[in-house]
């Protein structure tokens, strides 16, 4: 630990001793745990988002649905926020008057299976803390710079309840399909911190 925060490496020793501890007592066994973890990020991927934003600039219906209610729209597509306990997702819509921005200030909850893992970036204190402060001034350090009239919003994420950020569809992608719309949608457009 440094400065009262602590590194990946300390992270990453506390979790292999938890599963050392869980091992010795007999609750899990490594082999099952290894399987259990590989299977969430099987189809843990940044496209996955990218697909959900592509179906809401292409179906009003649905964009409609999603924003009410995240958790349910991402499930029409099969998919969902992720995660071993059931999570509540939100989908925030970026507008020309808004712009929102995805934290997480207590630790780096974050929605895996529909944008893969998350960056190191994101889970960095530096970020935690700042864009909550000085979201612009973080926003500018990503290329991020919005109009001062742009109100910007930030989320926090908690252990219930994960955001995806709905970006404003690019100019000039009218004749695009679903497929030809979500390559254009890279992970940070859908955290808040890449405008398209």
């Amino acid at each position: 630990m440094t400065g009262g925060q602590h590194t990946d490496a300390d992270i990453s020793r506390r979790v292999r001793r938890l599963e050392t501890l869980l091992e010795e007592r007999g609750l899990v066994a490594g082999a099952a745990l290894d399987e259990t973890l590989d299977a969430f990020l099987s189809g843990a991927s940044p496209a996955n988002g990218a697909r959900v934003v592509a179906r809401a600039w292409t179906d009003p219906d649905f964009r409609a649905r999603l924003l009410a209610d995240g958790t349910a729209g991402t499930a029409e597509l099969g998919l969902s926020a992720g995660g071993v306990q059931p999570q509540r997702l939100r989908v925030v819509e970026n507008t020309p008057d808004t712009h929102n921005v995805v934290v997480c200030t207590l630790c780096s909850c974050y929605p895996v299976r529909l944008l893969g893992p998350s960056p190191s970036w994101y889970k960095s204190e530096a970020y935690r803390s700042r864009v909550v402060r000085e979201p612009r001034a973080v926003l500018e350090e990503f290329g991020v710079r919005l109009p001062d009239t742009t109100r910007v919003t930030v989320w926090d994420s908690t252990s219930e309840t994960r955001y995806m950020v709905l970006p404003m569809r690019p100019p000039g992608t009218s004749g695009l399909d679903e497929p030809a719309l979500a390559r254009l949608i890279p992970r940070n457009a859908l955290i808040g911190t890449a405008v398209l």
